[in-house]
């Protein structure tokens, strides 16, 4: 029997990011994944992960988690355990729901606020790579000609935690211990000797 829960199942991953108890988790997580972009986050709000179509036609969005922070950037989390059919299309579908929800009405600018899609995938997608770690592949709009960041406001991260590798020895940022958690979690017995900041011992902690 596993010593602490699998990430990868919705109960799992809820408990360990989606709830007002595990703010703390969420901010540190995301800011090792993001805070070179965007700035360090300071606080977030969670937000109603059920979203509705412009009209009884179209169809619903439900996200395994929705936040904003304390600038109004938005960011949806999902956590997908097995390959599906046109995933990709499915967070590019996701992401136009907090987008369209800045438009108000009246004298509107389109001035917008960033959004940030984050997909956790214990599988490989295939066909993604990143200079500075294949685990992790950041998407944004492009200029095809000279590869300038044209919209820098829209962020897709597809973070693909089988293609990291590294045993616990080998751990040397919070980023790879991020990665070795989520990971190894279901196979772990003992806390490893060399993850002992706060963060991970509250995340191990809020398993119990």
């Amino acid at each position: 029997m596993s010593t602490y829960i699998n990430p990868f199942t919705d109960f799992g991953f809820k408990k360990l990011f989606g709830q007002e108890s595990a703010k703390e988790l969420l901010i540190a997580f995301l800011n090792e994944l993001l805070s070179e972009e965007q700035g360090i986050i300071e606080d977030i709000t969670y937000l109603n992960t059920e979203q509705f179509g412009s009209s009884e036609e179209h169809r619903k969005a439900f996200f395994d988690l929705y936040c904003r922070n304390q600038r109004g950037e938005h960011f949806i989390v999902e956590i997908q355990r097995q390959k599906q059919k046109n995933f990709k299309e499915r967070l590019i579908y996701y992401s136009t729901f907090p987008i369209q929800q800045q438009a108000i009405k009246g004298d509107w600018s389109f001035e917008q606020t960033a959004v940030y899609v984050l997909a956790i995938m214990d599988f490989e997608l295939g066909n993604t790579r990143s200079s500075k770690n294949s685990v992790l592949s950041r998407v944004q709009l492009l200029n095809t000609e000279t590869f300038d960041v044209f919209y820098n406001k829209l962020t897709y991260i597809y973070l693909e935690v089988p293609k990291f590798k590294k045993a616990e020895h080998e751990l040397e940022s919070l980023f790879d211990k991020w990665l070795f958690l989520l990971r190894n979690m279901e196979r772990l017995r003992n806390i490893p000797n060399n993850i002992k900041e706060h963060i991970f011992m509250k995340f191990l902690e809020k398993q119990n």
